[in-house]
């Protein structure tokens, strides 16, 4: 139906504008994207309609959302449309899907994360956001930076990049997994910090599911005078976040995983009142009016149109009801887990860890090697976490996986 629709429309000037709203792109702030009746509670029948807005194949279970999420039909329909629109008539195609872009997708993002839309920038990333933050922050030689030990690659990279081109100082904070508790992981930080602290920068949720006090974090910080730089792409989507009531200073996150935007999106929020600390490395007459934080460029248009798809979809749904789906499937899996001999469950309480990944060892069982075995036994992805002392199996569900699914999961493995 689309691609009939679509040809019959793009064949006039602009007609970008017409097609994407049969494709149900909606207007931010709030915008809306299905229609689709929220879930009443939390069960699989309750969220069938949900799952069949997805196209994964009949018979996969996809369990590997913290690496990379499904875009729903609608949202692969919108991209196919951006790009037939741009192919047939590039000037207007183009045209249109910027004003997409800058009328519905960033102020989207703004509204759901309770910011401005000017402090926000679109990125390929959270790898993208996270190296413009680091990269961007003011500091001398000398000067240190606190990081945990349990970033992600993508988000230690830049700072020993800085390291290594402004003699800045990158000093590692241990932090044992699992979480002992919130306030340990802010004491830790603190008991680290010198004179010649300037920032700490974190992780909002682990690759591993753990998730950080962020507030707590950047409350200390602000006491100490610190910048606070967020590693958010493995939290944004599986619960409500107001990035102002966080009180980062910067916050960077990839849209491809839990939020289910196409492949290659991310954003990074820099607060107005951190545009003196954190500056411009793409502009140098840049000002705090024009801070100039988002990469140049001809962007993927029609990718980053299309986002706006997704956020529609996830408003539709609430990020409140996606936080406890997730949640409830995630305490399905532990109980499960918990009736498996061998089984050591690393996922801390809930206001530990995130709602919607999981991590747990079996005895006997290497975790790297499990990730291809269970593709082939049970047609079920996942991933390992082997890091921090593990080897750990991470099982990251979403609000289109169903209880069957992990009872297939928990029959493999025992």
């Amino acid at each position: 139906m689309t691609q009939e629709f679509s040809r019959r429309s793009l064949l006039g000037a602009g007609a970008l504008g017409a097609l994407l709203p049969e494709l149900a792109i909606g207007r931010a702030p709030g915008i809306s994207s299905t229609q689709i009746e929220a879930p009443v509670d939390e069960t699989d029948a309750a969220w069938a309609p949900v799952r069949a807005l997805f196209m994964l194949k009949p018979g996969m279970a996809y369990m590997n959302n913290a690496s990379l999420g499904m875009p729903p039909r609608l949202v692969v329909e919108a991209v196919a449309a951006g790009y037939e629109a741009i192919s047939r008539e590039p000037l207007h195609g183009k045209h249109d899907l910027q004003e997409i872009i800058a009328t519905r997708t960033i102020p989207g993002l703004a509204a759901m994360f309770g910011v401005e839309p000017d402090e926000i920038a679109l990125t390929r990333n959270a790898t993208e956001a996270l190296h413009v933050q680091a990269t961007g922050l003011a500091l001398r030689p000398g000067d240190e930076v606190l990081i945990s030990t349990q970033e992600h690659p993508a988000g230690r990279a830049p700072w020993i990049y800085r390291q290594a081109a402004d003699g800045v100082v990158v000093r590692e904070v241990f932090i044992p997994s699992p979480l002992e508790t919130a306030g340990d992981v802010v004491a830790r930080f603190e008991a680290e910090i010198t004179e010649r602290t300037r920032a700490i920068s974190f992780c909002h949720v682990t690759r591993g599911g753990h998730m950080y006090p962020v507030r707590a974090l950047c409350a200390m910080a602000k006491r100490h005078g610190l910048g606070t730089l967020v590693d958010g792409a493995q939290a944004v989507g599986q619960m409500p976040i107001d990035l102002r009531e966080l009180g980062c200073d910067a916050y960077s996150a990839s849209l491809h995983k839990w939020i289910l935007a196409p492949s290659g999106t991310g954003f990074l929020y820099v607060a107005r009142e951190a545009r003196d600390r954190i500056l411009s490395v793409f502009q140098p007459a840049a000002t705090a009016g024009n801070p100039g934080i988002a990469p140049g460029g001809t962007a993927d248009f029609p990718v980053r149109a299309a986002t706006a798809t997704a956020l529609g979809l996830v408003n539709d749904l609430g990020l409140h009801r996606i936080e406890h789906r997730c949640r409830f499937l995630s305490d399905y899996l532990k109980a499960g887990l918990g009736d498996l001999r061998g089984v050591t469950l690393l996922s801390g309480p809930r206001d530990l860890s995130c709602p919607g990944s999981t991590i747990f060892e079996q005895e006997g069982r290497d975790a790297m090697a499990a990730v291809p075995w269970m593709e082939e036994v049970g047609q079920i992805h996942l991933d390992e976490h082997q890091r921090d002392g593990h080897n750990a199996i991470r099982v990251s569900t979403h609000i289109y996986n169903t209880t069957d699914e992990i009872d297939r999961l928990l029959a493999a493995l025992s």
